[in-house]
C-alpha cells in the first residue's frame, strides 16, 4: 500500500531528474567522442564529473558570502550592482571553482598529454557543475525549467568550458616546453575568458528579461555557433604535447 502511495511521487521526481540530466549527458558524450587521438579513462571522466559537482557547492558558498557583502556596500538600484553581481561574483565564483577543481585533478596527471584534453577536462567539469545545478533548479521549479535550461544554461556551461579548456590546453603545452611565464598567463586567461563570457550571458539574460529576449537569444545562438566551430577545429588540430 505504501508503495502505491509513493510511486507517483517517485516517478515524477525521477522524470524531473532525467529531464535535468539528459542534456548534460548528451553534451558529455559529444565532446568525449570528438577526442580523436586518445580517449580519457573512465576513471578520469568520473573524477571530473564529481569535481564539477563539488565545484558547484564551493561556488554556492562563495556567491552567498560575496552577495551579502555586495548588498551591504552597493545600493540595489545602482546599475553597478548587477555588473558586480554577474561579472564579479556569480561568473568569477563559478568559473574559478571549476578551474581549481579541474586543475587539482588533471594538471599533474599523466593522461594530460594532448592539447585537446584541456577542452575535454573543462567541459566535463562544467557539465558536472551544470548537472548538479540543473537538478536543483528542476526539483524546485519543474519541467518548464528543465526545457529552458536544456537549450540555454547547460549548453552555456559547456561553451564556457570550451573557452576555459582551449587556454588550459595551451597552458599545459607551454608548461611541457618549459615556458612557465606563458603557461601562467594562459592559466589566468583560462579563468578570465569564460568568466567574462559567463558574466555577459547572465547580465544580458537579466536585462533582456525586462524587455524581451531577442537579443539574449541572438547572443546565445552566436556563442553556441562559435563554440561549435572551435570544438571542431581544436579537435582536428589536436597533437600530442611533447616537451
Amino acid at each position: 500500500m505504501f508503495y502505491f502511495l509513493v510511486a507517483p511521487y517517485l516517478v515524477y521526481h525521477g522524470l524531473l531528474i532525467a529531464a535535468a540530466a539528459v542534456p548534460a549527458i548528451f553534451l558529455m558524450i559529444k565532446v568525449y567522442r570528438s577526442d580523436k587521438l586518445e580517449h580519457e579513462s573512465s576513471h578520469m571522466i568520473w573524477e571530473l564529473i564529481k569535481a564539477g559537482v563539488f565545484s558547484a557547492l564551493i561556488a554556492l558558498v562563495e556567491e552567498r558570502v560575496l552577495s551579502v557583502i555586495l548588498d551591504l556596500t552597493v545600493p540595489y538600484e545602482s546599475p553597478l550592482y548587477n555588473i558586480i553581481l554577474y561579472f564579479g561574483i556569480v561568473a568569477f565564483a563559478e568559473e574559478s571553482s571549476k578551474y581549481l577543481m579541474m586543475k587539482r585533478k588533471t594538471w599533474n596527471n599523466i593522461e594530460f598529454n594532448c592539447q585537446y584534453d584541456g577542452v575535454v577536462y573543462a567541459v566535463f567539469v562544467s557539465l558536472g557543475f551544470a548537472l548538479w545545478e540543473n537538478i536543483s533548479y528542476v526539483m524546485m521549479y519543474g519541467f518548464g525549467t528543465a526545457i529552458i535550461r536544456a537549450v540555454t544554461a547547460i549548453p552555456g556551461h559547456a561553451c564556457f568550458g570550451v573557452f576555459m579548456g582551449i587556454f588550459y590546453g595551451i597552458a599545459k603545452k607551454y608548461d611541457y616546453r618549459g615556458r612557465s611565464s606563458a603557461s601562467r598567463t594562459m592559466r589566468i586567461v583560462a579563468v578570465v575568458a569564460p568568466a567574462l563570457l559567463h558574466g555577459a550571458y547572465d547580465y544580458i539574460a537579466t536585462m533582456e528579461a525586462q524587455d524581451g529576449n531577442w537579443f539574449f537569444l541572438g547572443f546565445v545562438a552566436m556563442m553556441f555557433l562559435i563554440t561549435y566551430i572551435l570544438v571542431g577545429r581544436t579537435a582536428k588540430a589536436d597533437r600530442p604535447i611533447i616537451r
